[in-house]
């Protein structure tokens, strides 16, 4: 095998590992604030916090809740087990669209997904799709 070729095989086995590995499994917000838990749900990608570096409401005492949803009778959910990524489909390589739930603002909103290595996936949400925040997520245990 020629170095050429043997260069070429082996780029090709780092994207394929990188694209194998999915968006599934758990990742940590670029602020080290949360870990969301990426899975199938019915052919579509939905994920769920799994952890939260603080935990616990300052001012209650207790577990931080859902507190700026728009339905008051939502409020009282934990942010841990909440589902905060919705129906993302898959639309390229790598790259899903959906919606994203922000419980800091009690919102939902259009989102892209796109997994950049085995290690690193770009989150955009957007309002009107035209106005965009992104943030990185590390894939973590």
């Amino acid at each position: 095998m020629t170095r050429l070729t043997a260069a070429a095989a082996a780029i090709l086995m780092l994207s394929q590992a990188a694209y194998a590995a999915g968006p599934e499994g758990t990742w940590m917000s670029e602020d080290g604030g949360l870990k969301v838990r990426l899975s199938n749900c019915g052919g579509r990608l939905c994920g769920r916090v799994v952890w939260l570096n603080e935990p616990i409401d300052r001012k209650t005492g207790k577990l931080k809740t859902d507190k700026l949803n728009p339905d008051p009778a939502k409020r009282s959910r934990p942010l841990i087990g909440l589902k905060v990524v919705k129906g993302f489909k898959l639309i390229g390589r790598n790259e899903w669209v959906g919606t994203i739930y922000n419980a800091d603002d009690g919102h939902s909103y259009h989102a892209y997904l796109k997994v950049k290595d085995a290690h690193t996936a770009r989150l955009q949400g957007c309002v009107f799709t035209i106005l965009c925040r992104g943030h990185t997520w590390t894939r973590t245990n």
